[in-house]
């Protein structure tokens, strides 16, 4: 996907300009991070018990079935960006990051919200198990998130993992995801307008993608100054994620997405192509991304994964 020259101005500051072109290969930063990740997510899934084993299984198979980890992703290179990025704390807040979208990404396919039948390539969990044993997976997956955030390992750092679990239980309820995903279902079938489409995707969307970027930089000792900097670069990431999300399911298919494809237009959702059409909204991606971008300037390279994670999401075909 090419960008503008105008999408690169838009909102840089001069330090920030840089970003669009460091040379670090966030392909291979990604990849390494996510096989990190995914040995971290087997581990911290219990031991199944006897007479409930069939929940345990459902979650394993939800959670392992893949995916690209962005958001714990975005948790590790922030804390990397303000730290070492060795904190303990972080292998626990990264897995519930994960078991958070998981669980969402579970009860978004069932048949009362979107009624998909595929996620990640492969039958979706009510597919596969049936859809109780789905919704008492989400449930499980979320809960575990609370379990492994609340772990106390050092009473020194017990108050910024106090107000890192608050920022993610926050902008993953019902002022963030929860309540984006409400207004989502109830919207169907309806008019789209500019501050309804926004309300949903900074919501739906960017609230999780913001948050663990905020809880990494909260358990790396950042200021308070930086953490609305950095808020803010996770909102305007995360809304250029969900619209470039909303351009996919238009262009791609099912096999490169590893889902259903027609799912917006079979539940009349509103989405940004449909509010503003494609080009605008391509547009506004870019522009959001380069207005990220600003908030990423006065750490020059060293905040090069995180802009690269932001230029992959402008750039991703699944």
């Amino acid at each position: 996907m090419m960008r503008t020259d105008s999408s690169r101005r838009a909102g840089e500051s001069p330090n920030s300009a840089s970003l669009w072109d460091t040379p670090m290969d966030i392909r291979q930063y990604l990849k390494e991070k996510k096989m990190l990740v995914d040995g971290w997510l087997s581990d911290c899934l219990p031991a199944p018990e006897q007479y409930s084993e069939k929940l345990f299984e459902a979650m394993r198979y939800s959670l392992l079935a893949g995916g690209k980890r962005l958001r714990p992703i975005l948790m590790l290179a922030t804390a990397e960006l303000f730290s070492d990025g060795q904190d303990p704390l972080l292998k626990n807040f990264a897995c519930a990051i994960e078991c958070i979208h998981t669980y969402s990404l579970i009860h978004d396919d069932l048949p009362a919200m979107d009624d998909d039948d595929l996620r990640r390539g492969r039958p979706t969990c009510h597919i596969q198990f049936s859809e109780d044993i789905a919704i008492l997976a989400g449930d499980a997956l979320l809960t575990l998130a609370f379990e492994l955030m609340s772990r106390p390992l050092s009473s020194e750092r017990a108050p910024l993992q106090i107000r890192a679990l608050n920022e993610i239980a926050t902008r993953a309820g019902c002022l963030g995801m929860v309540g984006g995903q409400t207004a989502d279902v109830i919207s169907e079938n309806g008019a789209g307008e500019e501050e309804l489409v926004n309300f949903i995707h900074t919501r739906k969307t960017a609230a999780l993608i913001s948050a663990p970027i905020i809880a990494g930089a909260i358990l790396a000792g950042a200021t308070d100054r930086e953490l609305r900097g950095m808020s803010e670069f996770g909102r305007r990431i995360g809304l250029a994620f969900q619209i470039i999300d909303d351009l996919l399911e238009i262009h791609s298919d099912a096999a490169t997405l590893g889902k259903s494809v027609d799912s917006d237009l079979r539940n009349e959702k509103i989405t940004y192509p449909g509010v503003f059409g494609e080009d605008k909204a391509r547009s506004v991606a870019h522009k959001e991304v380069g207005e990220a971008f600003s908030y990423l300037g006065p750490y020059g390279d060293r905040a090069s994964a995180l802009a690269g994670i932001a230029r992959f999401f402008l750039d991703r075909v699944n």
